[in-house]
């Protein structure tokens, strides 16, 4: 595993320099995700607003899947990297195999409700019948690969839990590069391939998380030597599956509520007609590039806490947050700014209907004023994980989306039409932020006056 001698990589050394050298890497690697989305967004919109549209109705349930994977994901990261804090190697590889035989159980049952209520599911958030035969002959295809885009999420993150961000980058760069490609070739039928249309997009995406599949096994198995069934009982499997589950189960409802909450708004938005839907749509995904360093950080801080945590360096785990958040107001200031220049020139890469980049401009005129914010969030939800809380950091996002952002949006949209949805985000992003700030800063304090008292009571062993 990713050790000095006989030292976890984080729980020593400078914080900042720490913290920097393993974001960069976990960055680019998102940012391929990210272009990943958006390479099937650009090359949809090809084919029509129509098409786009249908694409952006299938967000919310993508990303239902997408956060059941990462909230398995962080589960696991959050417990191996203590169980590295801690020295425990044996630990470590039971748990990265308990989870990967865990998330194949999972997945299975997703693909049979999945293809059974495609219907259903897409006439709830607003589909008509202009968009559902595209949405059927995607999801078709998509929930199939659904194997590959939740077993690579949670290998990728006891990857990064030894401290190693920068073979999880590679593994979503090849991803990309795979997704571009046969988007390219499928969607259009270029050369001797056939002429798939919104099927292609699917085809690609499954084959391009085939491929970060096979890898992130393959990393895990022989060069981490972290996959082992030599010695795990089912007893053990099933304890370790628990205590995944804790963190894992309310990580991944906190996620999903994000999808569910876009699934209400991309509903509400519906009624201001399939243009506005695909600016919405637009924005949503520019809305993930403009926030990938902050998210990249918070991948990074999870291991970064967990080994602090499990070698009891509450310390350093308060200075990590303190630099991250601080990261967070900079960014996402600079962000916003951006945003705001350039708005009406991204929403133009996409689609020529004005009425498409009028909705891109203002959601990009509006939400970002509370990315600095919003970032603090990410961060503190990753801390609150990795440190054992994951259900007050579920009732952060239960506030932010359930208590502000949506009656919100029900009211913006009946006083200033879209504009007032877009408003009612930035409120709730940053009202969940500043609550987010006070929460984690009482939880390590709570934890710093816990190690103390720990330490004061192993003195007299020590001196005795």
């Amino acid at each position: 595993m990713n050790r000095q001698g006989n030292t976890p990589l984080l729980i020593r050394g400078s914080i900042s320099g720490i913290l920097f050298r393993l974001t960069i890497p976990m960055m680019l690697g998102i940012v391929g995700m990210v272009i990943f989305n958006l390479v099937d967004t650009y090359f949809i919109s090809q084919l029509g607003t129509l098409h786009l549209a249908a694409l952006t109705f299938t967000f919310p349930v993508v990303l239902v899947i997408q956060s059941l994977a990462m909230g398995l994901g962080m589960g696991t990261s959050a417990l191996i990297s203590r169980a590295i804090g801690e020295g425990d190697q044996q630990k470590v590889r039971c748990m990265t195999t308990s989870s990967l035989v865990l998330a194949v159980g999972i997945v299975a049952v997703f693909i049979i409700a999945g293809q059974l209520t495609i219907d259903s599911v897409f006439s709830l958030v607003g589909a008509g019948s202009d968009t559902l035969p595209l949405i059927r002959e995607y999801m078709r295809i998509w929930y199939w690969g659904m194997l590959f885009v939740v077993v690579p999420m949670v290998g990728n993150n006891a990857i990064r839990a030894t401290g190693d961000t920068k073979t999880p980058g590679l593994i979503m760069g090849l991803a990309v590069l795979v997704n571009t490609l046969m988007d390219w070739l499928l969607i259009f039928g270029i050369g001797p391939f056939p002429e798939l249309g919104i099927q292609g997009a699917a085809v690609a995406t499954v084959m391009a998380r085939f491929s970060t599949f096979t890898l992130a096994l393959i990393v895990l198995a022989r060069r981490e030597h972290m996959i082992t069934f030599r010695g795990i009982r089912i007893a053990w499997m099933i304890r370790y599956w628990k205590q995944i589950l804790y963190i894992g189960l309310p990580t991944a409802g906190t996620r999903m509520i994000l999808p569910v909450a876009a699934g209400v708004i991309t509903r509400l938005i519906s009624g201001y007609g399939h243009l506005a839907v695909a600016g919405f749509g637009v924005a949503s995904r520019v809305e993930f590039f403009a926030l990938v360093p902050v998210v990249a950080l918070a991948s990074v801080l999870g291991p970064f806490v967990g080994q602090n945590f499990g070698a009891m360096k509450m310390a350093r785990v308060r200075q990590g947050v303190l630099i991250s958040n601080r990261f967070s107001v900079f960014f996402g200031l600079i962000s916003w700014a951006a945003l705001v220049l350039l708005g009406r020139s991204i929403g133009g890469i996409f689609t020529d209907e004005s009425r498409t980049v009028d909705i891109v401009v203002l959601y990009l005129g509006i939400v970002p004023s509370a990315y600095a914010l919003q970032g603090i969030t990410f961060l503190s939800g990753m801390t609150l994980n990795v440190l054992h809380q994951p259900l007050k950091a579920a009732a952060i996002s239960l506030i932010q989306m359930f208590a502000m952002y949506l009656p919100l949006a029900f009211l913006g949209s009946r006083l200033f039409g879209v504009a007032g949805i877009f408003g009612a985000l930035a409120v709730a992003y940053a009202a969940a932020g500043i609550l987010s700030l006070v929460t984690v800063r009482r939880e390590i304090g709570r934890m710093m006056k816990m190690t103390a008292h720990l330490a004061a009571d192993s003195e007299p062993a020590k001196g005795g």
